[in-house]
């Protein structure tokens, strides 16, 4: 399965989240010029800068490369390093049994408000 990035999709998700093109770089940790050779198409990047690229824009792999219109992701990742309480939430979760899952869903539900 070939992964070729569309770049109006990568300039969309970008937008999406309200960013300049040198913010997208910082955040991706490239060169400024570098991003934009992606974003402008001159140069294609390997999957796994795509999927890098659809982590830092909350979008999916699968909408970057044309493979889905749903620009939402379809899975997420959480380092230990940048986001520890998150992470061991996750982990207490996988953990979990459907009862006790179910109370916790019910709960987070109720804190937001649905």
């Amino acid at each position: 399965m070939s992964q070729n990035l569309i770049p109006e999709r990568l300039k969309k998700a970008r937008e999406q989240q309200g960013i300049t093109m040198a913010e997208a770089s910082r955040r991706l940790k490239l060169s400024k010029i570098g991003y934009c050779r992606y974003e402008y198409g001159e140069r294609a990047p390997s999957p796994q800068i795509i999927e890098v690229i659809a982590q830092c824009f909350h979008t999916s792999v699968d909408y970057l490369i044309g493979y889905s219109d749903d620009p939402n992701p379809n899975q997420i990742k959480i380092s230990q390093e940048d986001e520890p309480k998150l992470f061991e939430i996750v982990e207490f979760w996988q953990q979990g049994d459907v009862k006790r899952n179910k109370k916790l869903y019910d709960y987070y539900k109720k804190i937001i408000g649905e």
